[in-house]
């Protein structure tokens, strides 16, 4: 009698596919732990790998402006040293002066103790600046915050970030990518997910800072096509850059109209002269970047902190006729709305042309004489220093 093959291999067959591995269902639980764990522990593990250890006047180097998890890692640091921090865009970073001549540098040399943290970051303007913040900066709490407000950003409807055209701005990962809608960001909606995403993960931002900080803000793949005969885990020296670039330049601004892009680096954001013509200023009750900048306010001091504002200093020597009254007008609604909010705030006098290198970056002795006048400034004192002085140690 014939024997049926068939029916004695259904009868004897495993039901699945051909993989040569099968989970069960346990077993697929014990594999996410392991995956959870190490995706949380190597940044951990990494950052008692690689050597940060910043020293006096620290800044975030220059060619790491994109490494949030840097920034964050360096939040924590200053936020368990410092008692003051001053965030704010290129301008407290210090763009045309060394790091021993920023503004936290001199604050420091004046009060006597490092108490003052240059938490400036280039390029960060108000809308990021609530992102970097809200995502990057919650160990910001409890603590004295000097947040800096640069006019430049309300120039034009451009960098106010308002037009209706597609613009490459600073930071897009940093900026609101659904609500409030920024009109001049294009990005696809997988685009925007992703980014939202990464924001509450620690793993995908590690990785950025691998890419930036070893293989010059390119993958493994991208960065061996482009060093076909270099190992590429030889430039993973667990050492951090300890580049100090800095462009600087002495003498009076000048007008130059090429001076729009020559500090971009991947995008067209100008930071430099604009010429009388060139600003078309928004008012405050319709910018984007005012709205930003008064959520990070609303926010630091959800977070207990003591906020103070410095406004400026904006280099008004290079305006004139109707945009020289829409600069002063834009200043006057934004104290007043300081002043009806109870913020603490600066606005420090036009410095004289010959310490402004462009717009809004001051040279060296620009940054010493804006903080002797903070020192002498009364609001100042009770809000910063008091609040310094009953918090250093006997």
């Amino acid at each position: 009698m014939p024997v049926n093959n068939t029916t004695d291999f259904q009868k004897t067959a495993i039901p699945f596919s051909s993989n040569c591995i099968r989970l069960s269902i346990g077993q697929w639980i014990i594999v996410t732990v392991i995956c959870l764990a190490a995706s949380y522990l190597t940044p951990v593990l990494w950052e008692r790998l690689e050597d940060f250890s910043p020293g006096p006047d620290y800044r975030i180097p220059y060619e790491l402006s994109n490494d949030y998890w840097l920034y964050e890692r360096y939040c924590q640091w200053a936020c368990s040293r410092n008692e003051t921090l001053i965030i704010g865009d290129s301008v407290i970073w210090g763009h045309y002066v060394s790091r021993d001549n920023t503004l936290s540098h001199y604050l420091n040399k004046m009060t006597g103790v490092k108490q003052f943290a240059n938490l400036g970051l280039d390029g960060i303007h108000p809308a990021a600046m609530e992102g970097l913040l809200r995502y990057y900066g919650k160990n910001i709490s409890n603590k004295n915050v000097i947040l800096h407000l640069n006019p430049l950003w309300m120039s034009t409807p451009k960098l106010d970030l308002k037009t209706e055209k597609e613009y490459h701005f600073n930071h897009p990962k940093l900026v609101a990518q659904f609500t409030p809608r920024i009109p001049c960001y294009r990005a696809s909606f997988p685009t925007r997910l992703s980014v939202v995403i990464r924001r509450f993960f620690t793993l995908p931002n590690w990785i950025s800072h691998i890419n930036i900080t070893y293989y010059k803000s390119n993958n493994i793949p991208a960065w061996t096509i482009e060093n076909p005969y270099k190992n590429p885990f030889e430039v993973v020296t667990f050492k951090l850059p300890d580049m100090d670039n800095y462009e600087h330049s002495e003498g009076p601004a000048v007008r130059r109209p090429q001076a729009d892009n020559q500090h971009k680096k991947d995008t067209d954001t100008p930071l430099g002269v604009f010429g009388t013509d060139g600003y078309q200023w928004v008012a405050a009750e319709k910018s984007l970047q005012w709205s930003s900048f008064r959520r990070t306010i609303q926010l630091l001091k959800e977070r207990g902190n003591c906020v103070f504002v410095l406004v400026g200093p904006f280099n008004e020597h290079t305006l004139g006729g109707k945009s020289l009254e829409a600069c002063q007008k834009l200043k006057n609604e934004i104290e007043q709305w300081l002043q009806q909010n109870r913020i603490a705030y600066y606005m420090p006098p036009v410095l004289p042309a010959k310490i402004y290198q462009d717009a809004s970056h001051p040279l060296s002795e620009g940054y010493a004489m804006i903080a002797k006048q903070l020192f002498e400034n009364q609001s100042f004192n009770s809000t910063i220093l008091h609040a310094t002085e009953s918090n250093l140690p006997n």
